[in-house]
């Protein structure tokens, strides 16, 4: 089998393209919770506090201009974002696992019965009409 093909084979399984997609919806999701968090909550979180502005929050080491600052404002908004995708993340797997054990729930169908019950069933009817 050749290289090109055994990669074919491979990224086209279920769990390949199923984990693409995740990845490519889950990037989607955290740049919507990015403008969420950035835009909107940490704005009105700022507003709150008395117009702090957390992204510009900083620790500056040592003087001048080109000394180094520790941004601690833009961690805590990372934070926050971390956060809010965790907790996204944690509902939904809450959700399959709960629709999952649904599923599991649900009685299965009884099992035909073996051919030699359902000949014998027969006869007993048979015999059954015979003698009645």
């Amino acid at each position: 089998m050749g290289l090109m093909s055994e990669f074919k084979a491979f990224a086209l399984r279920g769990n390949v393209v199923d984990m693409a997609v995740g990845i490519i919806i889950g990037g989607a999701f955290g740049a919507i919770v990015g403008s969420l968090v950035s835009d909107i909550l940490m704005p009105v979180v700022g507003y709150l506090t008395g117009g702090v502005n957390f992204k510009d929050m900083s620790i500056v080491l040592g003087e001048g201009e080109k000394a180094p600052k520790i941004g601690y404002g833009a961690l805590f908004d990372a934070i926050v974002k971390f956060v809010i995708v965790a907790f996204a993340l944690f509902m939904v797997i809450k959700a399959m696992n709960s629709a999952k054990k649904k599923e599991e729930a649900k009685p299965a169908a009884p099992a035909a019965p073996p051919a030699q019950e359902v000949l014998l069933a027969e006869i007993r009817d048979l015999l059954k009409k015979q003698k009645g």
